[in-house]
């Protein structure tokens, strides 16, 4: 990467025959000079933010995609841990010293609404994964009203926008309406398996793959420990999703990092694969296929050997989306336990404890 992230706006041009047929052509572009912030102060944040929009898209939106960009980048980085206390322009300008990139995806727009995926990357540091977020946006009175993922506008976009589809509609309401009861992070084992709905590992049931690493926070340092991580196997590498849902690749076509909303208030992330399939709000079934375990950094972290990293997700009761605890809950069959350290965690099930190291199969029931 560059030692310093220049001064742009990349707008991505995607195919004409269909967004997951064909990965999207990337065409350089200027941000367009007419287009002004909703109030061009020093404190916005877009001329160092990374724009993917389909031109469509940027045609439609016109010269107001710009207060759009900075409506939804400074919600981004307001939720963001890595610029905690900055403004929005000196948490960008932060960023760009450690070339990390502030993405904004606009992936679908119509008459005052707009959708996509927004993110912010990683450090190119082992075990760092990166903060993302799905964002609807409604513009009302001539300003852009965005809502990120877990947050309640984000719940009353849903129910209202046309961007969004009945299926899609009903997963996603759900997800997003629902209210967290707190919970202690260590409940009884029957009222965890409980609590994940029936969630299984990310390959197809009855196979296995190798636990590389036990549970650990998404980001490797701070925050509940969410996150495990398989390899090998007899699945042929093959990472499915974890149960039915809404899926989308958070990096566009091409990207290794999918996230899947289920119904009952979950949603798993699974980043590093290569060979992705392209979702963008996509109803998917149960072990539907989503990519090949692999050491894909498209939004950042490092990566030493094909695997994948997958994560669990829910929303606490002030409708914040969050990485969870796996402590205590059943996932693919298995009680999951922290460890004395992150990834030194193990599993047990039927009177057997798998530890890293351990091949472990994947189970319905």
């Amino acid at each position: 990467m560059l030692a310093k992230l220049s001064v742009r706006t990349a707008v991505t041009a995607l195919a004409a025959l269909g967004l997951l047929a064909t990965a999207p052509s990337a065409t350089a572009a200027l941000r367009d000079p007419a287009a002004k912030p909703a109030a061009a102060s020093a404190q916005s944040p877009s001329p160092d933010v990374t724009v993917k929009m389909p031109s469509a898209v940027a045609d439609r939106l016109g010269t107001d995609r710009q207060t759009l960009i900075d409506a939804v980048s400074t919600d981004v980085l307001s939720r963001s841990h890595d610029a905690e206390g900055l403004s929005p322009k000196a948490a960008v300008s932060k960023l760009a010293g450690e070339s990390r990139k502030v993405v904004v995806d606009v992936r679908t727009a119509s008459a005052n609404w707009a959708r996509g995926v927004a993110y912010v990357e990683a450090p190119r540091t082992h075990h760092a994964e990166p903060e993302g977020w799905l964002y609807i946006a409604h513009r009302k009175d001539g300003q852009w009203i965005p809502g990120l993922e877990g947050d309640r506008a984000f719940a009353d976009h849903v129910a209202k926008s046309p961007l969004v589809g009945t299926a899609e509609r009903q997963t996603m309401t759900a997800y997003a309406q629902r209210k967290a009861t707190p919970q202690q992070e260590t409940p009884s084992v029957g009222a965890a398996a409980a609590n994940t709905n029936g969630l299984l590992l990310p390959w197809m049931p009855d196979y296995y793959m190798t636990l590389t690493g036990g549970a650990h926070s998404h980001t490797g340092s701070t925050g509940y420990w969410s996150s495990l991580d398989f390899a090998g196997g007899n699945a042929s590498g093959r990472v499915r999703s974890s149960r039915e849902g809404t899926a989308t690749s958070m990096c566009g076509a091409g990207g290794g990092w999918t996230r899947v909303i289920h119904p009952g208030g979950f949603s798993t992330d699974y980043y590093h694969m290569w060979n992705s399939t392209y979702y963008n709000g996509t109803s998917i079934a149960r072990s539907a296929l989503l990519g090949n375990i692999g050491t894909d950094t498209c939004a950042g972290g490092a990566a030493t050997g094909a695997h994948v990293h997958w994560s669990l997700r829910t929303y606490d009761a002030n409708y914040n989306g969050q990485y969870t605890w796996l402590n205590g809950r059943t996932i693919g069959g298995w009680a999951w336990w922290n460890g004395s350290s992150q990834y030194t965690g193990c599993a047990t099930r039927s009177g057997v404890t798998a530890c890293p190291g351990t091949a472990i199969y994947n189970r319905t029931g």
